[in-house]
């Protein structure tokens, strides 16, 4: 069904119709509005046989989440930035365990300073955790990796989350096809936990490992994200054969199949850049796209045959590792195995900072006169950033440097020493 909707009451309504029983909650921007939807449906008996349990913490939402998916419940929940981080602990034990956690990362930036606007900074500090991890570019798509990602978190008996950028992707309106319970229901079966606990055949669940065995149990963790590299795209067209149209999979390219520069990127940038990438191909340029769905598991085979005729690569990166640069970068290098090619790495938007067409249509043309350095901060505000320096080389007591920026900015750049 056709309905014009915000983007967290969309993946409210697909995660309903997935039919969990459990489902823990606790407020944080950017995604509170999705578990407040799916409060509002238990609470009206929308949403039936479900237990909706707000907790004192992001850390006992996972933690109540563990202990659910552990007791044989199909489980949801929901988090964002510096909520993510505070479960850390749990989000490792959830992998660990093996539970089929289905959780919703409203992506955002981690502070300090503080900031509640969008980037991957807080999926991509987890991405080493053991959960499969989903990019949405759109609210549609978003909405449908919902449900694939409960048939693939039970089938491997691994936790998934989906990524969706916070506030363009949450709080935007749009029109979303919103499936039916029978498709819902024709795709993804009844929940038929791989271990529970329960008191008539007791048994211990995350015990004690030593030197013996502890690598082995890592080991199947990695030996389910590599499963999963066969089954995302299976799940995928399974999808479409139900609902009829084509969402998820571990990548999509877009007028790349004789591009000589590509680019790479996650989320719901990608929208501008086929804007921009449209334009360019008008004026004659050879240039596509690569849009990365499946960072974990990552998939370096998709992406080495795409790449594998290119000359030049652009990845743009939403997150920044401090001291080294971009990380999908990174993580790419072994798709570049036997590829000759430039290589740029881009980040962008970090904070929430506005990636216009205008800027990476500057940045697509200096890259394909290879004029770019191999890292590129996007509108960086370099005269702000050589202020502050100079400002902490003149005297001791500089003071903290997010409010020096600010102050300089609101002063129309005017240096505060």
């Amino acid at each position: 069904m056709l309905k014009q909707t915000e983007g967290s009451h969309a993946i409210a309504e697909s995660v309903a119709l997935c039919r969990p029983e459990v489902i823990c909650a606790y407020p944080i921007t950017p995604q509170t509005h999705i578990v407040e939807g799916l409060g509002e449906m238990v609470k009206s008996g929308e949403l039936k046989d479900c237990e909706f349990i707000n907790v004192e913490s992001e850390f006992a939402a996972l933690s109540v989440a563990i202990g659910a998916s552990a007791a044989g419940a199909r489980t949801y929940t929901a988090t964002a930035s510096q909520g993510l981080l505070f479960m850390a602990e749990a989000v490792y034990n959830a992998a660990g365990l093996g539970l089929p956690i289905v959780m919703t990362i409203g992506n955002r930036a981690i502070g300090a300073p503080i900031n509640i606007w969008n980037d991957h900074t807080d999926s991509m500090s987890m991405r080493d955790a053991g959960w499969i991890q989903l990019y949405a570019e759109t609210n549609q798509e978003a909405a449908d990796l919902h449900i694939q990602a409960f048939r693939l978190a039970e089938d491997l008996s691994m936790p998934v989350m989906v990524c969706v950028d916070g506030f363009i992707l949450t709080h935007a309106y749009e029109r979303i096809d919103v499936p039916t319970q029978a498709q819902v229901d024709a795709y993804l079966p009844r929940f038929e936990p791989r271990q529970v606990l329960d008191p008539k055949e007791p048994v211990s669940i995350g015990a004690m490992v030593g030197p013996e065995a502890f690598m082995e149990v890592r080991y199947l963790a990695h030996h389910k994200q590599m499963r999963a590299l066969e089954l995302i795209p299976r799940l995928s067209q399974e999808f479409q054969n139900v609902f009829g149209r084509d969402s998820g999979g571990l990548i999509r390219s877009y007028r790349a199949e004789d591009a000589k520069t590509i680019v790479v990127a996650l989320g719901s940038v990608n929208g501008t850049i086929k804007d921009v990438i449209d334009e360019l191909r008008d004026e004659g340029c050879a240039i596509g796209l690569a849009t990365i769905v499946s960072f974990r598991p990552f998939p370096s085979d998709e992406l080495h045959e795409v790449l594998s005729h290119a000359k030049r690569l652009v990845v743009i990166e939403k997150s920044l590792a401090v001291g080294i640069g971009g990380i999908v970068s990174h993580n790419l290098r072994m798709a570049l195995s036997g590829i000759s090619l430039h290589a740029y790495t881009v980040v962008a938007g970090l904070g929430g900072r506005a990636i216009t067409k205008a800027s990476l249509r500057s940045l697509f043309e200096r890259a394909l006169r290879d004029e770019l350095e191999p890292l590129t901060f996007l509108d960086l505000n370099q005269a702000a950033v050589n202020r502050e320096l100079e400002r902490e080389q003149a005297q001791r007591r500089s003071g903290p440097s997010a409010e020096n920026i600010l102050r300089d900015l609101a002063g129309g750049g005017r240096s505060a020493l």
